[in-house]
């Protein structure tokens, strides 16, 4: 179950920092509330999954949901860059939360 917190957590991320990108774009009071209770729902779920698994790990794949999360949001719906150097790195950190994974007890 702590796993499926950290997804969650890991998603409420991504949705906070998309809604901070919305928000310093277009200043609208509906993307400040998202953003506040994007993070309030990540911080949420990441602390059920810390009450499992350890701190580091936990933050580790966190980040690495959110990094990989929102720099994909910010390719398909923001006009960022595709190039292949980015998806190759968004592939290595993902590669690494799964091996974080395998071999986590």
């Amino acid at each position: 179950m702590a796993w499926f917190y950290l997804i969650l957590a890991g998603m409420g991320e991504v949705i906070g920092v998309v809604s901070m990108n919305k928000l310093s774009k277009e200043k609208k009071n509906k993307y400040l509330i998202i953003l506040v209770l994007g993070f309030i729902f990540s911080f949420s779920f990441l602390t059920l999954a810390m009450n499992t698994l350890s701190v580091g790990l936990s933050y580790a794949v966190w980040t690495g949901i959110g990094t990989v999360g929102g720099t994909i949001v910010g390719m398909l719906f923001f006009g960022e860059s595709k190039d292949w150097k980015r998806l190759l790195f968004i592939g290595m950190i993902l590669f690494a939360v799964i091996g974080l994974k395998l071999t986590s007890s």
